[in-house]
């Protein structure tokens, strides 16, 4: 099936600003409230993290090889809501002078937006104070949101609609049912997820917006950017990964081997391509909207040029 050309629904738009208003938090008040991280306990649950997939590492170094991961997840969502936000500014432009209701919501989305961010940022100086030195966020997050806001809008709103839907399936089926986690982590989730939750409904409502104007040239070439998005996306992980891992072997307190180390490497890069790939590609809601808004042909592309991503997730580290 296809969209077409969708009439702007205000109701919807309402609920998404009614829901905003009920679950809206306060960084202090709702989520630090004077707390700092617990280090004896796990930032990211197993399922994220895959830890397990390294069996020769010891219990504590598997709980610091997650937190290692969480600093990096705090990051990675600062990073992405840089462009997110400059990109709702930009959408709702079009609502400027027509239906105030859903303008409304976009300017909350990036207010909310630019909140998540500075919570991350606090986020990852609190791990900085109890983690040891050497730890590197390799990307850049203006320019990588430069690059970002370079391509099409149709590829853009697709790909932050990809992110806000894989937030909250890592938070309903991971980080939520997991007693093990550092209960602040758990409670920045739960708050983000909530915000995060009317978020994924407006991405969804403005991607096919957008799919709605493009004519299908228009809409072949925008595929090939939300392909190449991903890739860049990739490069950001494979380069994050590697400094990560880096950073783990050196401040681990004990030595590997090369083989250890390389599959310590290769597992936190399967982790990576999980989190902030695969694991959203594969999300049911994500995939039923991409799909109903490309032709047979472009899912087989979309398709074919994440094979490779999805066989190096699922083989097994070695």
């Amino acid at each position: 099936m296809h969209y077409n050309t969708p009439a702007l629904d205000s109701a919807r738009y309402a609920r998404c600003v009614a829901v905003s208003k009920r679950v809206r938090f306060d960084i202090d008040r709702d989520v630090i409230r004077g707390r700092q991280f617990d280090f004896n306990m796990k930032f990211l649950p197993d399922g994220l993290s895959r830890v397990d997939a390294l069996p020769f590492l010891l219990p504590a170094e598997k709980r610091y090889l997650s937190q290692v991961q969480g600093r990096t997840y705090a990051n990675i969502f600062g990073l992405v809501e840089r462009f997110i936000s400059a990109k709702m500014l930009e959408v709702s432009r079009e609502h400027w002078f027509g239906d105030q209701v859903a303008l409304e919501s976009l300017v909350r989305f990036t207010d909310e937006e630019i909140k998540h961010q500075e919570m991350f940022r606090r986020l990852d100086a609190m791990a900085a104070a109890g983690m040891p030195e050497g730890y590197t966020f390799v990307p850049d997050p203006n320019e990588v949101a430069r690059a970002v806001l370079a391509a099409s809008s149709w590829a853009v709103l697709g790909l932050t609609c990809h992110i806000e839907m894989f937030v909250l399936q890592h938070y309903h089926s991971s980080i939520d049912p997991d007693d093990a986690l550092s209960p602040l982590w758990k409670d920045v989730f739960l708050h983000h997820a909530r915000e995060e939750s009317q978020h994924a409904i407006l991405d969804e409502m403005e991607w096919v917006r957008e799919n709605a104007r493009l004519s299908a040239d228009q809409r072949d070439r925008a595929v090939d950017d939300l392909i190449a998005l991903v890739g860049a996306v990739d490069g950001i992980l494979q380069a994050q990964a590697a400094a990560d891992a880096r950073y783990f072997i050196d401040t681990c307190g004990r030595r590997f081997s090369e083989a250890e180390a390389r599959q310590i490497g290769t597992g936190l890069l399967r982790a990576y391509r999980w989190q902030y790939i695969v694991s959203g590609v594969q999300d049911e809601r994500f995939a039923d909207v991409l799909k109903a808004l490309v032709t047979p042909q472009q899912w087989a592309r979309i398709g074919a040029a994440l094979e490779p991503l999805i066989a190096y997730v699922e083989a097994p580290v070695h």
